[in-house]
């Protein structure tokens, strides 16, 4: 873990902003909102025991997490590879999925009342500004669905949102964001500029494979140099720091 001295400890880092010319950030008409580091933080970790527990609760196998990438995959995609990384056969894995789902499901809605979710700067004061505006907003996580809407409930959130993408069908990220485009399609016109908000290189990977642009913040486990080496259209320290910028009074 990097050392600091205790008199730089408690400092945020400075505000950070990279706009592409031409792009209006908040003139999108549907905004598709990932959740983990760019709306909140799980601390307790409840969503990623998850899991292991599920696994073993439905094939009596032992997996570790350890060395299996989470940040901006799905849940489908991670519970594969955890247990190939386990040594667990696609051929005995496959016919069980949907029960190791199911008991994560079970096994966050049970646990719920221990999260202890916080927010990232600036969340609830963006999903205003943008609400005013008339914008429709969505999210779109690698979350299962049900765990997906527990944490924004959780969190105070779920007020804000009409509809979600998540991965319950899908392992690959791009195609859980075509689905969530088209639900918000569907509902603002078929011709709505419909805009990512995320905070890895695969929510950025994933938007523009979908030909979305995508507003990038350097909430979650991506620094904002990282996240700019893959061009969004908006690159910011956190959405705090874009509505100083933008000059949005809370």
């Amino acid at each position: 873990m990097p050392t600091t001295s205790q008199t730089h400890e408690h400092q945020p880092p400075a505000a950070r902003i990279h706009i592409e010319p031409g792009f209006a950030w908040d003139e999108q008409e549907a905004y598709l909102f990932d959740i983990d580091g760019t709306l909140l933080r799980d601390p307790d970790l409840i969503h990623m025991d998850a899991f292991a527990s599920s696994i073993h609760r439905v094939t009596g196998i032992e997996v570790s997490m350890d060395g299996v990438p989470v940040h901006g995959s799905t849940d489908l995609a991670i519970l594969r590879t955890a247990c190939s990384q386990a040594g667990i056969s696609a051929e005995f894995l496959e016919p069980r999925i949907e029960a190791i789902l199911e008991a994560m499901r079970q096994t966050v809605a049970a646990r719920r009342g221990e999260m202890k979710l916080r927010l990232m700067p600036g969340v609830e004061d963006a999903l205003a500004y943008l609400a005013r505006k008339g914008a429709l907003l969505g999210v779109a996580t690698g979350n299962l669905e049900a765990i997906g809407w527990i944490k924004l409930e959780e969190a105070g959130l779920r007020e804000w949102f009409r509809f979600g993408g998540f991965s319950d069908m899908f392992s690959i990220r791009a195609e859980m964001v075509a689905n969530a485009a088209r639900k918000a399609r569907e509902l603002a016109g078929a011709e709505a500029r419909v805009c990512v908000v995320g905070d890895t290189p695969n929510d950025i990977l994933a938007a523009h494979a979908c030909a979305l642009p995508v507003i990038a913040v350097a909430t979650g486990n991506f620094s904002f140099d990282v996240l700019a080496e893959h061009h969004p259209e908006l690159c910011a320290s956190s959405l705090a720091d874009l509505l100083a910028q933008t000059k949005v009074a809370p």
